[in-house]
């Protein structure tokens, strides 16, 4: 059989004024048609320079093709993607060869309504008129199942979920055709249920044209679910390929064995999880074997914590509502509902899980509790106090006892603040340290805890990782040394193993501080891992609460039900 697309021996650098460094490294892999191919690998592994190297899409300086070649079967002649022209390249992007890319908020135009942009490839590629490429568009929404989709077609993307932003995307690159369709990290950061569905999608997409399909993550969980093959990637390399289940069940190479142990459905609660470092000598990595040091790491008892059953948080029939229409006068209609008649309790020294889909009202739950967000009526009380009511000096004070980490790290810090002095801000707010120098002894000691080297203390955020930022602003959360911390999705875009490291270091800092947690999540088995109650809310009410594992493992309702079908379900390998 003839192959969709070939690359051969491929390698690329990315060349500055001071130095070269290389992302691919003589790679080479194949995709026939009907075929889901699966790149996996962490950030940085070169799954997307990979993906955009057949596009053409890396900006060149400073990237740089030292060797290599790249063959797409166009049904009419086999073109090699490297030697063609940009012009000739525009008549294969979006028309031969598709992508959906990894943020659909960001690939998707802020100022054009949804429909546009889909039908604008039609014109370009299939030359029909705007009539033609209108209808188009919308038969494309209804085959993603986009709710009403003759509505969708005018509404702008800040107007859509995150689901149905990704279905736009996956519409437009549908949208000519396309023989082979690059999908980089499509459900990444989305909700369980919604990532099923869209690679649920993707697949019967798929199978409906028989295209070839290259699928980029970092999550084996999620290959488990939709691909033939996978093609395992490292530090720019391919060190691991074969079919899907041969790959989960016999993997071979220690970092295929660390993303599968990494993901924390394959660990007891509290548990330390497994990360990339424990399997992979960096001086040897083509040992296939495991030190004696690596076996005793693996068989680690769960860590446990004296949880009280004195309540420290008690929530009291607590509304949260948003006007949603109004009269032209400004009279209230409709009100959004986002956290509805919600009570529960938490107890001194637990880690409650939070967890449900992207508008059930978690982050707004979330965010009332320290008094982000004035709720509509109902009371917080915390300590015996309550808080529900406080005036603006108050809750100052208040978020000494009470911090909250979020999602998003690199929106939560100041990019033009280095990161010790973002660190200090609390402290300095409180006036905690009389002087500048006890201020940074105690940055330093703090970023020590989260295993950050006190030489990063003059660095600004963007010089950092994912990982790395998100320890920052847990350093700066515990700077006050809080008694109740709110984690709100604090791991839910990391790489597994990365995922892995943060989860272990909030176990070892609520330890070392002694702090009552409620951990915010839509992923179930990071909840279940981390917890040691679970609450599920769905669209602003409490659907069900108890004891971790029991509710992992016999759920009462259908919605807590559907979240636990939903998470991916690979097998774990041989990393013995």
């Amino acid at each position: 059989m003839k192959n969709l697309l070939t690359i051969e021996n491929l390698s690329v650098d990315f060349i500055n004024d001071e130095s070269a460094g290389s992302a691919l490294q003589d790679i080479s892999l194949s995709v026939n048609k009907g075929e889901i191919v699966a790149l996996v690998g962490e950030s940085g592994s070169g799954k997307s320079v990979t993906a955009l190297s057949i596009l053409q899409l890396l900006p060149s300086p400073p990237a740089k093709y030292k060797s290599g070649k790249i063959f797409f079967g166009d049904e009419e002649k086999e073109l090699e993607l490297l030697h063609l022209s940009q012009k000739e390249m525009e008549q294969v992007r979006g028309n031969k060869i598709a992508m959906i890319f990894q943020e659909p908020m960001t690939s998707l135009n802020p100022v054009k309504v949804c429909g546009a942009q889909v039908s604008e490839a039609l014109v370009l590629h299939k030359k029909i008129n705007n009539d033609e490429a209108k209808i188009k568009t919308i038969a494309l929404f209804e085959q993603v199942q986009l709710p009403k989709p003759a509505e969708i077609f005018y509404r702008y993307p800040f107007q859509l979920s995150g689901g149905q932003k990704q279905r736009v995307m996956i519409a437009m690159a549908m949208s000519c055709s396309p023989q082979l369709l690059i999908c980089d990290e499509p459900t990444t950061a989305l909700d369980v249920t919604v990532q099923k569905n869209i690679l649920q999608l993707i697949q019967s997409l798929q199978q409906q044209t028989n295209m070839g399909v290259i699928f980029i993550t970092h999550d084996l969980g999620i290959v488990s679910e939709i691909a033939d093959r996978i093609m395992v990637m490292y530090k720019g390399k391919i060190v691991e390929e074969g079919i899907t289940d041969e790959i989960l069940v016999h993997p071979k190479h220690p970092y295929t064995k660390a993303l599968l142990a990494c993901r924390p459905s394959q660990h007891k609660k509290g548990e330390r999880l497994p990360v990339v470092s424990d399997f992979i000598n960096e001086e040897s990595l083509e040992q296939s074997g495991f030190s004696n040091e690596q076996q005793s790491f693996l068989s680690t008892k769960p860590t446990t914590f004296n949880c009280q059953l004195s309540t420290i948080l008690s929530v009291q029939n607590l509304n949260i509502w948003f006007p949603s229409k109004k009269t032209f006068t400004g009279k209230i209609l409709e009100y959004t509902k986002a956290v509805n008649n919600v009570s529960f309790e938490v107890y001194k020294g637990e880690t409650l899980g939070l967890v449900g889909e992207s508008g059930c009202g978690k982050t707004t739950l979330g965010r009332a509790l320290p008094g982000l967000i004035q709720p509509t009526n109902g009371n917080i009380f915390f300590n015996g106090s309550d808080i529900s009511k406080l005036s603006n000096a108050e809750k100052k004070s208040l978020r000494k006892e009470m911090q909250i980490v979020f999602q998003d790290p690199y929106s939560s810090l100041n990019p033009r603040k280095k990161i010790g002095d973002a660190i200090a801000e609390p402290l300095l707010v409180h006036k905690l340290f009389a002087t500048a120098k006890q201020r940074k002894e105690k940055v330093i000691e703090l970023m020590e805890k989260v295993n950050l080297s006190p030489e990063y203390y003059n660095r600004y955020p963007h010089e950092f990782s994912g990982g790395q930022r998100q320890r920052i602003v847990i350093a700066r959360a515990l700077a006050l040394e809080p008694s109740f911390v709110i984690c709100d999705e604090s791991v839910s875009a990391l790489d597994v193993s990365v995922q892995s490291q943060i989860l272990n270091l909030l176990n070892d800092l609520k330890y070392t501080f002694n702090f009552t947690c409620i951990f915010i999540s839509h992923d179930l088995s990071v909840i279940r891992y981390i917890s040691d109650r679970i609450m599920v809310m769905n669209k602003g009410r409490i659907e069900e609460t108890g004891d971790a594992e029991e509710i992992y493992n016999h759920p009462k309702t259908a919605y807590t039900k559907r979240l636990i079908y939903s998470i991916p379900k690979a097998v774990i390998g041989n990393i013995e």
